[in-house]
């Protein structure tokens, strides 16, 4: 399992996740929560390259606003 980051905001049903790094999952990424549920798929990377940003859809079941500032990661 590793950390992809940290969710910062959600926008537009979109929870957007700050990278610690230029390492970054590709589109289509499922993540997890650090109890290994699921959580959502990574549908955009964007920003700097140096500390992209994700754009992750959450599953139908999670409420983004329980999101903000929980670590995400894949498997």
């Amino acid at each position: 399992m590793r950390k992809v980051g940290k969710v910062v905001r959600t926008a537009q049903r979109l929870a957007v996740v700050r990278c610690p790094d230029a390492d970054h999952p590709d589109i289509g990424a499922q993540t997890v929560d650090e109890r290994l549920d699921s959580v959502g798929r990574v549908v955009d990377v964007f920003g700097p390259v140096e500390r992209p940003y994700l754009a992750v859809s959450p599953d139908d079941d999670r409420r983004l606003a329980t999101l903000l500032g929980e670590g995400l990661y894949v498997r």
